[in-house]
This record gives C-alpha cells, structure tokens and sequence, in this order.
C-alpha cells in the first residue's frame, strides 16, 4: 500500500501567511516613500516673504526756538507689510512688531495685529509709528541738522512670528522679518529712497 506525502503541507500552509506579510511590508514601505516624497516636496515649510508695499511720512520740520527750549516735533510713519504665504498650509501668525530707529537709535514703535494667512495666499498688516521726542534727546541735533539739510535717514524694523501647520498636526514656528532704510525729504516729507531686505527665521 503506497503512503502519500505529507511533508509539503506545512510549507503549503504557511506560504499565504508569508505572501500577506511581505503584502503588508510593502505597503508600509511604499507609504513611507510617499510620505517621505511628500515631506520633501509639497509639505517642506516655504518661508513667508514679508513685503513693505507702503510707506508714509507724516510730519513737520523739527525746531528748536530759544532763549526758552521748545522743541516742536511730530513725525509719524505709516507702513503698510505684505506677507505672502508659499506653503501649501495656512501661516497663522501672533502679534507681530514694528520698530523706529534713527540713527540705531529706537525712537518709536508700534504692535502689528495677529492673523491668519491662507495656503498659497497673501495678507496685509499696517502700523503707524510716531517719533517719540523724549528717547530723541541725545539725538536731537543730528536729526535738526539732518532736516535742514534737506533730508534724514530712518530705518524700520518689523518681525512677524507664527507657525505653519501641516495635515493639522505638523508644526513648523517662523518669524518674517523685514529691514528697511527710507530717505525721507524735508521739508514736503516724501520718501526719496528706500532699500529693504526682507528674510525670514525657521
């Protein structure tokens, strides 16, 4: 009487439980490279580029009038920032800052309101800046000099921070900052120049 082989049954028994795992590892790999493609290219935080569209002077020639000290002065500066958000998620931002400086001297400032900029779109935040008199006091006479000789020389400094969130759950914190020197004429307080460098911190 001829037996029938049984030693092939086990391996015939395992091999579907073999061809689901390698299934499986498969499929984790591939969304591994998919995620990681992904990470790479269209999640990769892009920095938000922050933009001075607008900048106004406001204000009268400061003067010094003696025997008794009066100085008059009130020069305001308005701005205008243009953020462009490049992500493919939304930028939401916290109250951002804005500096006055004259001379690397600050001399005024103003608080930038918070927000929220859409995927791929744009925002725009304005400030008004004054000239505060008291912290000009070591450099009143350059700025009387600067004035008489027909224009002066002020520089703003603004930073933005927030954070971009990706799939809800990924987090990247950036700051926009945006740097500019404006040439201001006297005494019609029309901005001559203006040169800005704009950059931003992940």
């Amino acid at each position: 009487m001829t037996e029938t082989p049984t030693d092939n049954k086990p391996n015939k028994r395992n091999r579907p439980c073999l061809i689901a795992i390698g299934v499986v590892l498969f499929l984790i790999l591939l969304m591994f490279i998919i995620c990681l493609v992904l990470a790479l290219t269209v999640f990769k935080p892009k920095q938000p580029r922050t933009t001075l569209v607008s900048a106004t002077v406001d204000g009268v020639t400061p003067r010094v009038s003696f025997p008794a000290i009066n100085i008059r002065l009130n020069i305001t500066v308005g701005l205008v920032l243009l953020i462009e958000n490049r992500n493919h998620a939304s930028f939401k931002h916290g109250t951002g800052k804005s500096l006055l400086l004259y001379r690397g001297v600050q001399v005024g400032d103003a608080d930038l309101f918070p927000g929220e900029i859409p995927a791929r779109g744009n925002g725009t935040m304005s400030a008004k800046l004054t000239m505060q008199a008291d912290r000009l006091a070591s450099d009143l006479n350059n700025l009387v000099t600067d004035a008489l000789s027909g224009e002066f020389v002020i520089e703003v400094k603004s930073s933005v921070p927030g954070r971009i969130t990706f799939l809800g759950f990924i987090k990247k914190h950036a700051v926009a900052v945006s740097e500019c020197e404006l040439t201001v004429g006297v005494p019609n307080f029309k901005i001559k120049n203006q040169v800005c460098k704009n950059k931003t911190k992940l």
